[in-house]
């Protein structure tokens, strides 16, 4: 579960990590100030993606995906769960169980990756990064910009992201877990400033015959 919110997280944050060895170069800086600049730029900002899971000894696994934010709200989803956030509250929806589980977001784990202060992470000098290698891809220039941790307990070892080098577009990010899986989110399409219900970032228990809900929020 915290995996997979990490992950979603990624998708809208850009949250980025990097080696000490490999310096901060200023060309990939460059890029990913304009990533940033352009992501501030938007009122909201929705992303439909497809996340790749391979975990070592298994089959690839594929999920399907929405990311949704508008200022402090965000709503994530993906085929087997999905994560909701009015600014305020918290909630996790397992679809398999059919369960909810709701905190006060300052209580909850996905409110620390969540989207305005994560993605600052790579301007705060704990971290170094490069542009490791420059391709074609169907006739389109792709950068690719590799992070790797400095501490050397985090659970993953590196981050690869790859970004259209015609507008900075972000394409597709890669995350190498130490224990040998492999996350990669392909974004297919962006949509910028859409207007979106408040109640898009609110779970409706009533759609949801018999779910069980575990309401953690402190009154």
């Amino acid at each position: 579960m915290k995996k997979y919110i990490y992950i979603l997280s990624c998708i809208l944050c850009l949250h980025v990590y990097a080696d000490a060895q490999m310096g901060q170069d200023p060309k990939a800086k460059l890029i990913l100030d304009d990533i940033k600049s352009n992501y501030d730029s938007y009122d909201a900002v929705q992303m439909n993606f497809t996340l790749t899971l391979e975990l070592p000894e298994q089959a690839p696994e594929v999920q399907h995906g929405i990311a949704i934010q508008s200022g402090d709200k965000y709503k994530m989803e993906l085929d087997d769960q999905a994560i909701y956030s009015d600014g305020t509250a918290v909630w996790v929806h397992l679809k398999g169980s059919n369960e909810v589980q709701i905190n006060d977001i300052d209580m909850d784990d996905s409110a620390m990756m969540s989207p305005t202060d994560i993605l600052k992470v790579y301007e705060n000098g704990e971290y170094e990064y490069a542009i490791t290698n420059t391709y074609k891809q169907n006739g389109v220039s792709i950068s690719e910009i590799e992070f790797k941790p400095t501490d050397e307990d985090s659970e993953y070892s590196k981050m690869r992201l790859m970004v259209n080098g015609k507008n900075n577009d972000v394409k597709s990010f890669k995350i190498f877990s130490r224990d040998g899986s492999r996350y990669t989110l392909d974004i297919h399409e962006i949509v910028t400033d859409k207007v979106y219900p408040t109640d898009t970032f609110v779970f409706d228990a009533s759609q949801y015959e018999d779910i069980y809900i575990e309401d953690l929020r402190i009154d």
